[in-house]
């Protein structure tokens, strides 16, 4: 659903993405994870079209979307979220979600203006769709009520239901454990799996690493822009280069010992 072709992006004389290649298949869960500045939200944005790649090329379920603008890869079938919360905090739960519906619904402007059958019909399936999203990310309150009002975790739900409105094939999750609790992580992981159940192609950043190599189908390690790894979990957690890109160097033995249990995270391998 994603392939990625020896990336490169530059802002200058800084390599922020450096030859990154990775894919991403339709059904599959695929981690980047790697150290603050690593080049991992970079990626994404190039995917996303909000980045003009340098170099390399991006293909959606086949299609060569380099370079192209951000609106004509959402219709590609891309959708995501951020990696610092992105709702629209004076409109409604339900109204955030049904934003998401905009690229599928068949509607004109006389057709908003005159309130035509086409209207109200095409109005009537966003509030249905957004509801089904709401009900699937398991958001049961008030919907009506303005989206700021809500806690943080369930704001986070109401985005990725915004991002899943839009019916995507391939959907990029930036850091969607940021801020969340305990119990809040544990029915994050649960949703994931969930989406990966519709046969959505997931690309995940975060660096919970318990969340990460519980969920993930392969992980992709980045750092200084360049790929350092790329596998299982169960292999990518015992990588000699990716223990060293976290922990640099000079480590001694109890601190790669300690390095191996962070990314090795929820296993306990």
């Amino acid at each position: 659903m994603l392939e990625v072709e020896d990336l490169r992006l530059s802002f200058g004389g800084v390599l922020a993405v450096d030859g990154l290649s990775f894919g991403v298949g339709a059904g599959e869960i695929v981690s980047v994870i790697g150290p603050n500045g690593a080049g991992k939200t970079s990626a994404f944005n190039c995917v996303t079209g909000f980045y003009k790649p340098t170099a390399g090329r991006i293909r959606i379920d086949g299609a060569d979307v380099t370079g192209r603008r951000p609106s004509l890869i959402a219709a590609r079938g891309v959708s995501r979220t951020f990696q610092n919360l992105r709702v629209f905090g004076e409109m409604s739960v339900l109204d955030n979600v049904r934003a998401g519906t905009h690229l599928w619904l068949r509607q004109r402007v006389v057709d908003a203006l005159l309130h035509t059958p086409r209207y109200r019909r095409s109005e009537r399936e966003g509030t249905e769709e957004a509801n089904k999203w709401l009900d699937f990310v398991g958001l049961r309150g008030d919907r009506a009520g303005l989206v700021r009002n809500l806690p943080y975790g369930e704001q986070r739900r109401v985005e990725i239901a915004r991002a899943l409105a839009r019916r995507p094939k391939l959907l990029l999750l930036d850091e969607p454990a940021a801020g969340l609790n305990h119990g809040e992580k544990a029915e994050l992981l649960d949703l994931i799996r969930r989406i990966r159940d519709l046969g959505i192609a997931i690309a995940l950043i975060e660096h919970d690493m318990g969340l990460v190599m519980e969920v993930s189908d392969r992980v992709v390690v980045l750092n200084f822009g360049r790929e350092i790894a790329d596998g299982p979990p169960e292999q990518v957690r015992g990588d000699p280069a990716v223990i060293e890109a976290y922990l640099g160097r000079d480590a001694d033995e109890a601190e790669v010992e300690a390095a191996r249990e962070e990314v090795g995270g929820a296993r306990g391998e």
